[in-house]
């Protein structure tokens, strides 16, 4: 039986600025932080205070609702500041790194031969547990749970997006151990995504269902691949692991040690510097794009379509391989409404010429080009769904609160990075994301 998925709706932006394939190490960051805004729906409750030595692995805060899920520092040092924003919410936890990491000791361990409560507890004690993501809802998973199936996207087809065969080339081994660790938490199958047209390097896991993903974006959204290969109903769990991070779950086991290791892409048109540094997780922006002029240039956390606006004095997401630098938009068209004026942007609706040259790399700033206005039946959104669900009916019934509707539309198996396109293509200029996000926030409050 073929494990070949073919997706034929979506959209491929060829964009200037893809980074070299050059992997160096990143200088190392005075500072580090890890953002609790980064984990939807977590409530950290604080176990250091300011002035605390940690070392890699020693635990700085928990999920107030499930004590289980900790997380813990990147780097030996000292706790800095604990930054919080309104209402005392805490934004970010700075570490003020040593010159060199003292890690704490957690074991090795043969995750195959092992009792599967044991790996979950290794797991969770070592603050990995912050790696694994629920569906529904695209929240961190609650260790209670028991999911019908793990999945990992092991490729990226948003622009710009970082290599994942490269990114692991050099790691293997524990992303191999890493995968045999997820098959313990799951009765049932660890399925793989690879890019059907990737080198094959990834075709060699064992242990695990691989699938060969060919098509435009979103095909490589963990989300479409669920979708397709096991879709969610109510009630159902599964668990969602982003593949460098399953190499961080197999180091664990490995070594004993907590190696929270995240290679970051430098890309985009406006990024002098455009490879691959090799990084802990939480490092200062401005340590791999140096000085930018921050009122001309966007720098994004993530890739175009997804990421987090930040600034270089800010550091990097937890779960982004991509850091990415384009134009601000901050200059207007004079005429902009007139078709076939501006060819230099790529548009799906063909109001541009850019549609006759599919392999030419464009140049985007961030510029809307048109405000808000009335939802339109055009059917360009269905056009880069690739799901069996109607995305505009699905985006009004969470606009209206619709809980019934919302879950006959399919809300249990989207995520808003799948409304991501939507949100590129849609001449509603709506932000579809952020609707879905708070559709789902609902579904928890109500649902459950």
């Amino acid at each position: 039986m073929s494990n070949d998925i073919r997706i034929k709706r979506g959209l491929t932006l060829r964009l200037k600025g893809e980074a070299d394939k050059t992997l160096v190490d990143a200088p190392r960051s005075k500072t580090y932080a890890v953002k609790p805004p980064d984990f939807h729906s977590v409530i950290p409750k604080m176990v250091v205070k300011e002035g605390a030595k940690v070392k890699v692995g020693d635990e700085l805060f928990f999920s107030k609702y499930t004590d289980q899920i900790r997380f813990t520092s990147p780097v030996s040092g000292t706790v800095k500041e604990i930054v919080r924003g309104e209402k005392r919410r805490i934004l970010e936890v700075v570490i003020e790194a040593d010159a060199s990491d003292e890690f704490r000791e957690f074991g090795t361990l043969d995750p195959l031969n092992a009792d599967a409560e044991a790996v979950k507890n290794r797991i969770l004690e070592s603050g990995s547990w912050a790696f694994m993501n629920q569906r529904p809802y695209d929240i961190p998973a609650d260790p209670a749970d028991t999911p019908k199936a793990i999945f990992v996207s092991a490729m990226n087809t948003a622009p710009l997006s970082a290599d994942v065969e490269f990114i692991l080339k050099d790691r293997l081994e524990a992303f191999q151990a890493g995968l045999n660790a997820l098959t313990r938490l799951t009765p049932g199958k660890v399925h793989v995504s690879v890019d059907g047209k990737g080198s094959g390097a990834l075709k060699g896991l064992k242990n695990v269902e691989i699938h060969n993903v060919f098509g435009p974006h979103p095909a490589a959204n963990v989300g479409v691949q669920i979708h397709k290969i096991d879709p969610i109903n109510m009630g159902d769990r599964v668990w969602t692991v982003k593949p460098e991070d399953v190499a961080n779950i197999g180091d664990l086991f490995l070594t004993g040690k907590f190696t929270p290791v995240r290679t970051v892409a430098v890309c985009g048109s406006e990024a002098k510097d455009r490879k691959y540094f090799k990084a802990r997780i939480g490092a200062a922006v401005k340590d791999f794009t140096g000085l930018v002029d921050e009122k001309n240039v966007r720098v994004i956390s993530g890739d175009v379509l997804t990421g987090e606006q930040v600034n270089t004095g800010q550091y990097i997401g937890f779960f982004p391989n991509e850091l990415t630098l384009i134009p601000e938009g901050n200059k207007y068209r004079m005429f902009g409404w007139l078709p076939f004026t501006y060819n230099n942007i790529p548009s799906n609706s063909r109001t541009s010429l850019s549609w006759m040259f599919p392999n030419k790399k464009f140049e985007v700033n961030t510029n809307l080009h048109g405000e808000e206005r009335a939802l339109v039946v055009t059917g360009e959104m269905e056009e880069v769904m690739p799901m069996d669900i109607f995305p505009m009916q699905l985006l009004k019934a969470c606009m209206a609160a619709d809980i019934e509707k919302m879950e006959n539309l399919g809300i249990y198996e989207v995520a808003p990075e799948d409304f991501a396109l939507v949100d590129y293509v849609n001449t509603s200029k709506l932000e579809a994301q952020e609707i879905i996000r708070l559709g789902l926030d609902l579904m928890i409050t109500e649902v459950g």
